[in-house]
């Protein structure tokens, strides 16, 4: 049942019960009260008038009993008084209601000798009649007295008043409950109604929806408590998804970390192994260089057998570095000297080309708890790729600082790496140059740098049309907690 009808008839319905009793009591009270009141005024009216008539109505009497029955009409609202003799013929009268009592009735009132009053209804009039026996001093009765009162209006019409009271009522009653009715729908049951809509919403999962805040200052304060819960639902799903994607990053990284620490291991058995090997064809081709015996083209060859060889061991050096672990040495460095150095080391590659470098750094200048020389590593790095990519004219380092974190861009113009590229360009070995030109180990070793520092780094397109690196360093020790 709904909440308005229960409150109708638990409440409402009984209440008007209540008052319409009450109110039917109340009438017939006061009905009764004026009935009895008027009745009385008619009977001392009566007695009063038979103790003047008694003198008249005696043969040896000479006052004239016109002028004493006349006197009955002083009264207010008597409007028939008559005297009868012993036999209950009419003597003198004036008014109204003279046949309203038999001669047998008139007779009966002289046997009980007392007086006696009754409503009665004659030619269509309704009269409340008193009669009352006449006597002389010594008590002989010689007549009857009668007086005649017609009702009144509040008589005649007191069950009308009622029924028209309770027809009153009963319509009031309706308008009240209409008004409770309405007044509960629009104030109460349609506020609740959009906000059950809309915990139905959230229901079905759509966390965005809130409440809207007006009507009553109670639903005010439902809906605000609403719309906080669902906050704080939103804060803590939000805090669960942050919470994760960390979690999934850290085991990206873990991944990753095993990976480099396993090809380490193994880089370290490699170079272990081949570097004697290696040390010897460096030498027997040296040797083999210095002699006079042999012409250029052998000596360049030879040249070249010695160049391969160093270029074999450093990459077996990279490996070792990559999978080797670290303890980062940190101080508090700032951010443009960095990149100033890294600017520096990267210039001659910079120049031929005629690519522009653009820094766009905070001011004033933010600072970072870092391995300097291992950040320049990495900056050198990333711009001598931005450099070697073809058909770059701009590269630009931007940075921001947000809370304890450093957000730092390096991106350029050129034809960038695509998207089926991006979530393996720092594997190691994984290199979009030619054959030859790239060991594939840079960017690997970027990641492993960073990690240390316990930030992030990803790839991205920039907005220049080439290739983007996103790299976020942690500002304080509790940060990279």
């Amino acid at each position: 049942m709904r909440l308005r009808n229960l409150i109708i008839l638990t409440v409402i319905v009984p209440l008007f019960v209540i008052l319409v009793v009450f109110s039917l009591v109340a009438i017939k009270s006061l009905e009764d009260n004026v009935r009895s009141k008027l009745q009385t005024e008619v009977e001392i009216i009566t007695r009063t008038l038979s103790s003047s008539l008694s003198y008249a109505v005696t043969p040896d009497s000479n006052t004239p009993l016109e002028e004493a029955l006349q006197s009955a009409f002083s009264f207010h609202r008597i409007y028939g008084a008559y005297v009868f003799d012993t036999e209950g013929r009419d003597i003198y009268g004036l008014g109204l209601g003279k046949d309203i009592f038999s001669r047998e009735e008139i007779q009966q009132i002289i046997e009980r000798d007392d007086l006696y009053s009754n409503y009665r209804q004659h030619d269509g009039w309704n009269y409340y009649s008193a009669l009352t026996p006449l006597r002389s001093q010594d008590g002989t009765v010689y007549g009857v007295l009668q007086v005649n009162r017609l009702n009144t209006g509040i008589e005649n019409y007191t069950g009308f008043i009622s029924v028209v009271a309770v027809l009153v009522f009963v319509i009031g009653a309706a308008g009240i409950v209409f008004s409770i009715w309405w007044g509960f729908r629009r104030h109460i049951e349609r506020p609740l109604n959009r906000l059950l809509h809309v915990m139905q919403l959230v229901e079905k999962g759509d966390r965005s929806q809130r409440a809207t805040e007006d009507g009553p200052i109670e639903y005010r304060h439902l809906a605000s408590g609403l719309n906080g819960m669902l906050d704080a639902m939103a804060e803590k799903d939000q805090e669960i998804e942050n919470r994760q994607r960390r979690e999934i990053e850290l085991e990206k990284r873990l991944r990753k970390s095993k990976k480099l620490a396993e090809l380490g291991v193994l880089a370290a058995g490699v170079a272990h192994e081949i570097g004697a090997p290696l040390t010897v064809i460096n030498g027997q081709a040296q040797r083999l260089a210095r002699r006079d015996v042999i012409g250029d083209d052998e000596r360049a060859r030879l040249g070249r057998i010695r160049g391969e060889v160093e270029r074999i061991v450093e990459i077996v050096r990279q490996l070792m570095e990559l999978g080797r672990q670290h303890n980062v040495e940190k101080g508090e460095l700032a951010l443009d000297q960095l990149i100033m150095n890294a600017s520096d080391l990267v210039e001659d590659e910079l120049e031929p080309r005629n690519i522009r470098l653009d820094i766009e750094l905070p001011s004033p200048t933010p600072n970072l708890l870092a391995n300097g020389q291992q950040i320049v590593q990495v900056l050198t790095n990333l711009l001598r790729n931005a450099a070697q990519a073809p058909e770059v004219s701009r590269v630009r380092v931007r940075a921001q600082q947000q809370d304890h974190e450093l957000i730092l861009w390096v991106e350029d113009d050129g034809p960038g790496i695509p998207s089926s590229h991006h979530h393996k360009v720092f594997d190691p070995f994984f290199t979009t140059k030619p054959v030859g030109q790239g060991s594939g180990l840079g960017l690997s070793m970027v990641h492993r740098i960073i990690n240390d520092h316990g930030g992030t780094i990803g790839v991205f397109d920039s907005a220049l049309g080439g290739a983007g690196f996103e790299i976020t360093l942690p500002t304080s020790e509790t940060a990279s907690a």
